[in-house]
């Protein structure tokens, strides 16, 4: 395991006073990296020095404290020009390395599908393009760890033309990915059934509430970023109504441009969704600004219009007099939040409730009956409407549907007796 010594370097009195909890953040980003953190390093002026970063005076400083330490590996909570990262590298003789490339790492060790790995190795190579410029042997600096995942071990001897090669190559099948998801969400578009999206904060809890809903067993971890590629479940309600779940990265404050742009065609799963689930970590001392980078990602993504349903998790972890009492104050409301503990169950019935009152909003329940001689209408019926219970007659069948007014115009000579849109 690399041993690494933390930078942050504020210049104006807000980043001072979050420098902090910034640093815990990249503590938490390196250890999901497979670092582990000896030091922490401030800084505080005016600027930022065009060679080095940080002042002359704090490199000689850091130097000589990863001499002292041991440290294989420096993290920078700020991106680094490239010239910036070869100066730092030559002064202190140890791998250099800044908040992207970090997250970068993560995120090649955790795709776990196809479509993940290209998205990782685009954001990757998108990343170290620039820093190829006079490096005589490319990436054969870095040698190995940290930073060097994916990408980085198989193109140490390649020049920056192979690299671009790479990348358009790259570019070419994620479109071709992208047609089939594309495909895949116009069929979805035309089924009835309603899809709600996880998102949120990067260890906010979601893959852990979409295994409560589902049933499922999808790996979780008190990491970052501990799931990343994209997952797709049913959930059914006591009464046979279900919908579609699907689970995806989490965010992060200053969320590397280059996984933006990367990971577009996977993100826009949720603006595919009827309905987003916004899961936000109750119990951080961070968890309005963790919301609020969330929803400035969205609005990059330009998602809007859709309900979202915030959901404070992690209720279990508070006193117990301050977790009955936002127990007690929930509204049924549907702008209102939902508190949950995705990992007792707390809260779990009120959030499907509320996920009920939302989707369903303009569903109503009808029914129809349908001739054996009018099959084929039967057979359109169950992919524009959700079948609650369908029974088979000598004549032909009645249905038992959830459905919107406008799917069923063609259907009303059908509706049964007193039933009317």
């Amino acid at each position: 395991m690399e041993k690494a010594i933390l930078v942050n370097l504020a210049t104006t009195k807000r980043e001072k006073e979050e420098a902090k909890e910034s640093m815990t953040e990249l503590a938490g980003l390196a250890s999901s990296a497979g670092a582990t953190v000896l030091e922490e390093i401030y800084q505080c002026r005016s600027g930022h020095s065009p060679k080095f970063f940080i002042g002359e005076g704090k490199v000689k400083e850091l130097a000589l404290k990863v001499k002292e330490s041991g440290a294989d590996l420096v993290i920078f909570d700020h991106n680094l020009s490239p010239t910036q990262q070869r100066s730092l590298e030559e002064a202190i003789q140890v791998k250099v390395l800044d908040r992207t490339q970090i997250i970068l790492d993560i995120f090649a060790q955790r795709a776990r599908t196809n479509e993940g790995k290209l998205q990782v190795e685009l954001a990757q190579l998108t990343y170290l393009l620039p820093r190829l410029k006079g490096k005589g042997q490319a990436l054969s600096r870095l040698g190995g760890g940290i930073g060097t995942r994916g990408p980085g071990e198989k193109k140490l001897e390649e020049d920056r033309r192979k690299i671009t090669d790479r990348i358009a190559r790259i570019k070419k099948e994620i479109d071709r990915v992208g047609e089939r998801r594309a495909r895949q969400q116009e069929v979805r578009r035309q089924s009835p059934v309603p899809v709600v999206s996880l998102v949120g904060y990067t260890s906010a809890g979601k893959s852990t509430l979409f295994n409560a809903l589902t049933k499922e067993n999808r790996y979780t971890s008190p990491h970052l970023f501990a799931t990343l590629d994209p997952m797709v479940r049913r959930v059914t309600f006591s009464d046979g109504l279900y919908f579609f779940l699907s689970d995806t990265v989490g965010f992060i404050k200053k969320l590397p441009v280059e996984l933006v742009s990367s990971f577009r065609a996977t993100l826009q799963e949720i603006k595919e969704a009827d309905c987003l689930l916004q899961i936000i970590d109750i119990t951080s001392p961070e968890a309005f600004e963790q919301a609020q980078a969330v929803e400035e990602i969205l609005a990059e993504l330009e998602i809007a219009g859709l309900p979202v349903i915030k959901v404070f998790n992690k209720i279990d972890l508070l006193p117990a007099t301050e977790k009955k009492l936002l127990l007690s104050r929930q509204s049924k409301d549907e702008s209102s939040p939902v508190y949950i503990s995705a990992r007792t169950g707390e809260g779990l019935d009120s959030l499907k409730d509320r996920l009920r009152q939302v989707i369903y909003k303009n569903f109503k329940i009808y029914r129809l009956y349908i001739p054996k001689d009018k099959a084929a209408m039967a057979g359109s019926l169950v992919r524009q409407v959700m079948v609650i219970r369908k029974t088979e007659t000598a004549e032909g069948w009645e249905y038992q549907v959830l459905a919107q007014r406008n799917n069923l115009f063609s259907y009303l000579p059908y509706l049964r007796k007193g039933e009317s849109l």
